[in-house]
């Protein structure tokens, strides 16, 4: 793209070459909101390629990553960073995320130029989604995760932090909102595990053609099954019963995001477009997994471009109609099964990034509000 194209013009035009959801929902936001959460997306979007894409040792990739957190906090300079990534990257590494590391620079130029408020909680997600995420891609197998709390932990590093800094950026913009802080942060690593759970169960296919299985084995032990062995075109007896466990799993998670949402004001409704759009659209696609046992692939069980459109159409006339919103739901998640469970934790302890420059650790460690796990 035009290097002579100011920074938030890039963002805006790079977006939809690296996600078409974003690109879609992003600009529902408030022009106050816009830019710092599709600044905070590609920020993520470039520690993902480079944990994904470049072909070096862990320890290398975990020293890029490493780096990358240091030039978001203005101790490197991002250009010898690009200069050292650029060789490692894949062969198969998609043309705009290449063209994302490029332009790592003024990403985080932008990153710089916004409020301390914006800021912080977004410098904040990148540090510990960098230590996390990478913690788990290092024991990435087709094994599966040992257990239900592995999959907690793996959707808090890749999605969880996510719905934390969301959270706070709201209540940045808005007083409003602030007032309802607790409440946010109570629902919002739910909110955000839903939508990636959902992502996984779509992709689990996709994913083990890579070499990752995110699904834990003690689950699909309990219908019989080694993830180990599991096949997509010879799927163990049993298979679909683990799914659609995760599928109850995953819809309690998106009540969770609804009620999420409803606390967010009434006059705030680009904000809440941005949040039903998503939460419609996983809705949808959970329920196509849970009807489509068997399924091979995630294309299989994608939702359509009418049913993407009637969700927004309803969403947006809904958008200041709490009752009617939560029939909408109920409607969409008929026949879906549904887990008990409590909100979403974080972590016990959050990953201790040990080597990161003086001064710029993790801004939070550990949140004692949020002990204990609730399980999913």
């Amino acid at each position: 793209m035009d290097a002579t194209v100011p920074d938030e013009a890039y963002q805006e035009q790079i977006l939809p070459h690296v996600s078409r959801t974003f690109a879609l929902t992003i600009p529902q936001l408030p022009a106050g909101l816009r830019v710092g959460v599709a600044n905070a997306y590609l920020l993520c979007r470039i520690a993902d390629t480079i944990e994904d894409q470049t072909g070096t040792s862990e320890a290398a990739r975990l020293g890029l990553l490493r780096r990358f957190v240091s030039v978001l906090g203005g101790h490197e300079e991002a250009a010898q960073l690009v200069r050292d990534i650029l060789p490692r990257l894949a062969e198969g590494t998609q043309p705009a995320e290449r063209e994302l590391i490029l332009n790592m620079g003024r990403v985080v130029r932008l990153t710089g130029a916004l409020e301390p408020r914006q800021r912080a909680p977004i410098e904040r997600c990148v540090q510990v989604m960098c230590e996390g995420m990478h913690e788990f891609q290092r024991v990435a197998s087709v094994q599966g995760l040992a257990r239900m709390k592995d999959l907690d932990d793996y959707c808090y590093y890749v999605a969880g932090v996510v719905g934390e800094m969301l959270t706070r950026l709201f209540c940045a913009y808005s007083p409003a909102i602030d007032q309802r802080r607790a409440q946010l942060e109570t629902l919002s690593v739910s909110f955000a595990q839903g939508l990636q759970l959902t992502n996984i169960l779509k992709d689990v296919w996709e994913d083990r053609e890579r070499g990752a299985c995110w699904l834990p084995r003690e689950t699909f032990a309990r219908h019989g099954v080694d993830l180990g062995t599991a096949q997509a075109e010879r799927q163990p007896a049993g298979f679909a019963a683990g799914m659609s466990e995760l599928v109850a799993v995953a819809h309690a998670r998106l009540r969770d995001a609804l009620s999420y949402t409803l606390l967010i004001p009434r006059s705030e409704g680009g904000i809440r477009r941005f949040c039903l759009w998503a939460i419609g659209l996983a809705l949808l696609t959970l329920r196509r997994i849970e009807r489509t046992p068997g399924f091979t692939s995630g294309t299989q069980v994608k939702i359509s471009h009418a049913a993407v459109g009637l969700t927004t159409m309803l969403s947006n006339v809904s958008v200041r109609n709490d009752w009617l919103l939560r029939r909408l739901f109920a409607m969409a998640a008929t026949g879906l099964p549904l887990a008990r469970l409590g909100p979403a934790n974080v972590p016990s302890q959050l990953p201790v990034a040990a080597e990161f420059p003086q001064g710029f650790a993790p801004a939070q460690q550990h949140d004692p509000r949020r002990e204990g796990r609730a399980g999913r």
